[in-house]
């Protein structure tokens, strides 16, 4: 085979691996350790705020500023007393720019981080397949950092839905 045609089989090969879908996490599988920058441009590391609340819940989003995606951050925050009640604090992620993350945040008054994934370290460490953006699920995970809770597709119910999760396990 001509050194050429190798080249372009294994370049599409290589496509075609990384738009495979990945495996999202499992339950007790312990919560990768990545950072990113957030909204207001600072480093977060998710390892840290696994250890600092009793839960986080970290949740993606494809776009800012788009209608599903406001009405899940939304859900969460106006659910965010509820949710302190349970020690979880809420992290959401998707692909956009910090920019755009920070119009998202000020645009509907969320009162937590929201991180800009560019480079997709963390929804690839989270195992999803790094495509053109983010999808929509969500993870609670433990401050020992194991995963206790997933869902994906959620957009006015993210919170009713963890927050029906962290009630039956206080039972």
């Amino acid at each position: 085979m001509k050194l050429p045609r190798l080249i372009a089989l294994m370049s599409l090969f290589s496509l075609l691996f990384g738009l495979a879908p990945a495996a999202p996490l499992e339950i007790g599988a312990s919560a990768p350790v990545v950072s990113a920058k957030t909204d207001a441009g600072t480093t977060l590391n998710l390892g840290d705020v696994y250890k600092q609340n009793n839960y986080t819940l970290v949740w993606f989003y494809p776009r800012a500023l788009t209608g599903g995606c406001t009405k899940q951050g939304c859900s969460l925050r106006d659910a965010s007393a509820e949710l302190k009640k349970y020690g979880v604090a809420v992290v959401g992620v998707s692909t956009d720019p910090v920019e755009k993350q920070k119009e998202f945040k000020e645009k509907n008054n969320f009162n937590y981080p929201l991180l800009a994934d560019t480079d997709k370290v963390v929804v690839k460490a989270f195992g999803q397949s790094g495509g053109m953006a983010a999808s929509r699920e969500a993870y609670l995970i433990d401050r020992t950092g194991k995963v206790v809770y997933h869902d994906k597709g959620q957009t006015e119910k993210q919170a009713e839905m963890v927050l029906n999760f962290l009630k039956t396990k206080k039972s």
